[in-house]
């Protein structure tokens, strides 16, 4: 068993000798030895998935977190596989067993060898942080849009190819090696030029993209989360700077490879400076007078951004069509990503501005009710924390607050739910904690861990603090309390559809749940 699914039928669609696989894995210094004879195997796809091995295919053996796939070898011979990648010796195999120091590491490369190395045809842009990861991968695709550069772009939210949007219906943001190198393929395949990644830290982590041939890398910041799959927060750090780690000093377009960094979050410079190591170009922004490129002014609201940045000793200028503040940041970004390749900035600084907004991220619902109401995504302390504080920052002057609604995630990093609550209360007028992803943990403990956090900032039960577990009822009770003026934050899901509750998925939705609710009040729109 584990992970994906085999890329049958896409890529090279030919057979392919095994042994060109063997030569590339000697040389990459991943082969241990090789088990039985290759000569004349042929292979006809690549599976990490027992169950949906086809006859001929190359089955990699990889270990993971609930299962081995060591352990379903067999059953993938019994199967049709060909040929097996293993990181030991199994005993009984009548295939050729293919032995190498890290099986995630050798699936990353014989998923690039099937598709013919994609990405090494494509400027590569890697977006990874904690928070505005999404946001910042649309932003740069659109920069690179906007100088000419057809750009496709893979994320929590879709996928693009050849400028067409899809679901991202996969599991995780980064697919998986096999996922993801046929996607680079059909990219590549569609006159693509170039391709911007959110890689998360899960993906670096487990190897989902090793042998992407990264040109640049992206830092938006790092604050705490995913602690139940790293373990500390030293190793998530690690997983993300791992990115900059591997940046090329000449990329496969003669490009020096290129960081971005964010200089004003503590690991920024961190990041840069192992990006330099690497003999990668580094490039800070921020509000930081360090930065290369610059933030010198900034105004915002719920719907639009501009801000005023200074880049190789020129005045920028932009206007955008998404509500924060902190998203000025995220531009830079996109902007800075521009400088280092010596794209035109005021190309770029347009194009930015014809970003329509992202889905789900600081994403307003308007029926006419006298209060505003915004859909996000936040769910780590810090982009709740950031989030609520801009919209306090826009309520204030008209006499109103935010009332935050939003939860934390069962089977998940624990330590957080406390952050979380904390951090909204600090900004927060009004708390409602409420469902979020609870899956097969008790909701009532992840609520009381996330109102402990609140009450530590000084929110009162009863008051200033609810608990309400059926989130429809939250966000009702939250419609009914809110004045004119203030601002209503419906956090957590954002662009999802659905909820991972006690009795598995269900559909979900915040917007349509909060357009349904608004109506029932007699908001028309």
């Amino acid at each position: 068993m584990s992970g994906g699914r085999p890329s049958s039928g896409s890529g090279s669609a030919v057979p392919r000798p095994l042994d060109g696989l063997v030569e590339r894995l000697v040389s990459e210094g991943r082969l241990g030895a090789v088990v039985g004879r290759t000569e004349g195997v042929v292979i006809a796809g690549i599976a990490d998935d027992s169950r949906r091995v086809r006859p001929g295919e190359l089955f990699v053996a990889v270990p993971g977190l609930r299962t081995d796939g060591h352990d379903h070898a067999a059953a993938a011979v019994s199967a049709g596989a060909a040929a097996t990648i293993v990181e030991r010796e199994l005993p009984g195999l009548l295939v050729p067993q293919i032995v190498v120091d890290s099986s995630p590491k050798a699936l990353g490369s014989a998923a690039a060898w099937w598709e013919g190395d994609p990405s090494r045809r494509l400027a590569v842009v890697g977006v990874t942080g904690t928070n505005g990861k999404t946001t910042t991968t649309f932003l740069a695709a659109a920069a690179l849009q906007a100088v000419g550069w057809p750009t496709g772009l893979v994320g929590t939210i879709g996928i693009r190819v050849g400028g067409s949007m899809r679901p991202n219906e996969l599991p995780n943001t980064t697919p998986g090696a096999i996922e993801l190198q046929h996607l680079l393929r059909e990219m590549v395949d569609a006159g693509e030029r170039a391709v911007v990644i959110e890689t998360s830290s899960h993906g670096l982590a487990a190897e989902r993209v090793a042998s992407v041939a990264y040109g640049a890398a992206i830092f938006t910041n790092l604050s705490h989360e995913h602690l139940d799959f790293h373990g500390t927060f030293e190793a998530y750090r690690a997983a993300k700077r791992s990115l900059f780690e591997r940046l090329p000093a000449t990329g496969p377009d003669g490009r020096q490879g290129l960081a971005i960094v964010n200089v004003d979050d503590a690991a920024g410079l961190d990041f840069g400076a192992a990006a330099a190591a690497a003999g990668a170009r580094v490039v800070g922004y921020g509000a930081s007078a360090s930065a290369d490129v610059r933030l010198v002014a900034v105004e915002g609201g719920a719907s639009r951004t501009r801000f005023v940045a200074e880049a190789a000793g020129r005045v920028i200028e932009v206007d955008l069509r998404i509500g924060g503040r902190y998203n000025a940041h995220n531009a830079l970004a996109a902007i800075g990503l521009a400088l280092g390749w010596h794209l035109d900035l005021e190309t770029v600084a347009a194009g930015l501005g014809e970003l329509r907004g992202v889905p789900g991220r600081m994403e307003a619902v308007d029926r006419g009710q006298p209060f505003d109401v915004i859909v996000d995504y936040a769910h780590t302390s810090g982009s709740l924390d950031a989030i609520a504080r801009e919209l306090q920052s826009l309520a204030e002057p008209h006499g109103g607050g935010v009332i935050s609604v939003f939860g934390a995630s069962g089977g998940r990093d624990v330590g957080k739910r406390p952050l979380m609550g904390e951090a909204a209360a600090h900004w927060s007028r009004l708390v409602i904690v409420t469902e979020d992803d609870s899956r097969t943990e008790d909701p009532t403990t992840i609520h009381e861990a996330v109102a402990r956090g609140a009450e530590a900032a000084g929110a009162r039960r009863g008051e200033s603090l609810l608990v309400i577990g059926d989130r429809r009822e939250a966000i009702a009770e939250a419609f009914r309390r809110a004045r004119p003026g203030d601002v209503v934050l419906i956090a957590g899901k954002g662009h999802e559809t659905w909820n991972m509750g006690p009795r598995g998925a269900e559909p979900w939705s915040d917007r349509a749940t909060a357009e349904e609710l608004l109506g029932s009040l007699g908001y028309e729109g």
